[in-house]
C-alpha cells in the first residue's frame, strides 16, 4: 500500500547528520523534485522515503525503481507502461511506474545509468507532466514528485555529455548530499548497537551483553567505505557469530570471505606486468617502480606500505598531524585512526616516536 510508513529509522546525533535532516524536513512539503547523492550504503532509499512522509503526498503511493536493474528498452516499458501489441508478448495495456504514482511520489534510484533517451522522456514529465505509453499516440497526464538518486558527479557527468544538461537543471531545485560514515563517527556506537539488538531479537536471545572496549574502537576507527549497509552486516555477523551470549561481543568480522581455504588465483609474473601495463595495477606514485611480489601475505605487504606512507607524510609535515592528514586527504579523526592501528603514535603522541612534539 502507498501509505504505509517505512520500517528502517535514520539514527544519528552527528552535526552534519542533523543538518541532512532538517535540510530534508525543509524541502519535504513542497512538491518540487529533489536529487540525493551519497555514496553506497548512505541510506538513499530512506530519504527519499522521508522527503514523502513528510510531505502532503504521505497517504498517496510511494513507488520505488532502481534504473540499473533494466536495460534501455525494458526501463521505458517500466517507467511508462505499454499499449497492447506494442512489442512481441504486449497482450494487454500497462500502467508504467510514472502513472501508478499518479499524486504520489516517485523514487529513480541509480538514475545517472539511464540512456539519453529515457533521460529525453523523464524531462517531458517534468517539464509538461505528461508522457505516452509505448505504442500509443495519446498523451497521459500525471502530477508526480520525482526524487532521484545517485552515487556520481551528475554535474561531471553532464559536463562529459553523459547526462542531459537541461534534465539536470530541472531535477536539481535541490540536492540533499548524505555524509558517509566516516565522516559521522559519534553516530557509528549509536547505529551498531541499534543493528546489533534487533539481531539479538532476531536469534531469540534475552539480550544484547554490549560491544568489548576493543571491539567499539574498532568499529569507530574503521573507514566504512560500504557505509551504514556495511555496518549493519558486520554487527549481524558479528552478534551472531558470537557463542557466548552473556559476553560482550569482542570479535568483530569485517570480512566473511576470509578463509585459510579461499581459493586465489595464480598469476604469472609476465601476467602481472601486463596487467600493469594496462593500468589494472598502478605501481608505486613515488618511483614509478616494479611491484614485487614477495612471500609475504596480501595484507602484511598492503600494512607495510600503509605504515611507509603515513610515516612519509608525518616527516614530511614535521609531524604535525593536522598538516598531514590533510597532504593525505583524510580527516584528522581518521589519520589518528591509521596511527593507533598501526601503533605509529609514539611516546608523546604524534607519531614521531620521540618525547616532545606538537600536532597543532
Amino acid at each position: 500500500m502507498g501509505n504505509e510508513q517505512p520500517v528502517d529509522r535514520m539514527l544519528g546525533e552527528s552535526a552534519n547528520f542533523l543538518l541532512m535532516q532538517e535540510h530534508v524536513s525543509k524541502v519535504a512539503p513542497l512538491n518540487k523534485p529533489v536529487l540525493i547523492i551519497g555514496e553506497r550504503g548512505t541510506g538513499k532509499e530512506l530519504i527519499a522515503a522521508r522527503l514523502h512522509y513528510l510531505s502532503k503526498r504521505w497517504q498517496q503511493e510511494f513507488l520505488k525503481i532502481n534504473c540499473a536493474a533494466f536495460n534501455e528498452s525494458l526501463l521505458e516499458s517500466q517507467l511508462f507502461g505499454h499499449e497492447a501489441g506494442s512489442f512481441t508478448g504486449a497482450t494487454k495495456q500497462q500502467k508504467g511506474y510514472f502513472e501508478r504514482a499518479d499524486n504520489g511520489t516517485l523514487f529513480l534510484d541509480e538514475l545517472a545509468t539511464t540512456s539519453m533517451t529515457v533521460q529525453e522522456k523523464i524531462l517531458r514529465v517534468v517539464e509538461y507532466g505528461e508522457f505516452e505509453r509505448l505504442g500509443g499516440n495519446k498523451p497521459v497526464e500525471i502530477n508526480v514528485r520525482i526524487v532521484a538518486a545517485t552515487n556520481v558527479d551528475l554535474p561531471e557527468l553532464a559536463a562529459a555529455g553523459k547526462f542531459r544538461e537541461d534534465l539536470l537543471d530541472r531535477l536539481a531545485f535541490d540536492v540533499i548530499t548524505l555524509p558517509p560514515l566516516r565522516e559521522r563517527i559519534e553516530d557509528i556506537p549509536i547505529l551498531a548497537r541499534h543493528f546489533a539488538i534487533n539481531m539479538v531479537k532476531e536469534l531469540g536471545r534475552e539480550y544484547f551483553p554490549g560491544f568489548s572496549k576493543s571491539a567499539a574502537t574498532t568499529l569507530r576507527e574503521y573507514d566504512w567505505p560500504g557505509n551504514i549497509r556495511e555496518l549493519k552486516n558486520v554487527v549481524e555477523r558479528s552478534v551472531y557469530q558470537c557463542d557466548d551470549v552473556d559476553q560482550a561481543v569482542s570479535e568483530i568480522v569485517f570480512d566473511p570471505f576470509n578463509s585459510p581455504y579461499r581459493p586465489t588465483s595464480r598469476i604469472k609474473p609476465a601476467t602481472m606486468k601486463a596487467m600493469k601495463e594496462d593500468s589494472y595495477i598502478p605501481a608505486s606514485s613515488a618511483s614509478e617502480e616494479e611491484i614485487q611480489i614477495s612471500s609475504l601475505g596480501f595484507k602484511q605487504q598492503i600494512k607495510d606500505y600503509e605504515i611507509r606512507i603515513l610515516s612519509d607524510a608525518l616527516r614530511q609535515c614535521m609531524f604535525n598531524q593536522r598538516k598531514a592528514a590533510k597532504l593525505l586527504d583524510l580527516t584528522y579523526d581518521q589519520l589518528r585512526g591509521y596511527l593507533r592501528k598501526y601503533d605509529l603514535l609514539g611516546k608523546n603522541g604524534d607519531g614521531s616516536g620521540e618525547e616532545t612534539g606538537s600536532e597543532t
